[in-house]
């Protein structure tokens, strides 16, 4: 199984509620929970050995504060890379061409927004319906190449509780 790519679809951590505080949704931030918590929570998640190569995110801030928390719990730090197709208005069927262009990577996490995350796990496992995620969210699907063609394999779908209470 040298050649499968390990996907972590990601659902960006706790926001800031919308409303007249944040009127430009793109600049709504995590909160200072939702900080500490998907801290936790990514941590837990890298003492398990995974290896991330490359985090790409919706360019949206809470979506790419969550990305940084992330790529922050690996040694080495992956790069946190910008994605449009990430964001609210991005589809499954861009995000999944965009993935070719990291072929050369094998640990790929990938933070979103709902509905559009669990749209993309749903599709990247042969679903029709999409997966809930809940924020902070994670799940693991592997796939035999990239962009995949067939569908690939759920290995774990654990929620933001689960994730801060791993124990290697």
């Amino acid at each position: 199984m040298a050649d499968t790519y390990e996907l972590y679809v990601i659902r960006h951590a706790l926001a800031e509620d919308r409303g007249d505080a944040w009127p430009d949704d793109t600049k709504r931030p995590l909160t200072e929970e939702g900080k500490t918590r998907f801290r936790r929570a990514s941590r837990s998640l890298a003492r398990t050995g995974i290896e991330i190569d490359v985090v790409l995110t919706s360019p949206l801030v809470r979506t790419r504060q969550t990305a940084e928390i992330f790529a922050a719990a690996f040694s080495p730090h992956p790069a946190v890379v910008n994605v449009d197709a990430l964001a609210p208005e991005g589809s499954p069927a861009a995000l999944i061409a965009e993935l070719e262009n990291y072929s050369r990577k094998r640990g790929i996490a990938i933070v979103g927004h709902e509905p559009g995350i669990g749209e993309l796990a749903a599709r990247l496992i042969g679903l029709r319906h999409p997966i809930e995620f809940k924020k902070g969210g994670v799940c693991r699907i592997d796939v035999d190449e990239l962009p995949p063609k067939d569908p690939g394999a759920l290995r774990w779908f654990l929620t933001p509780k689960l994730l801060r209470n791993l124990k290697k």
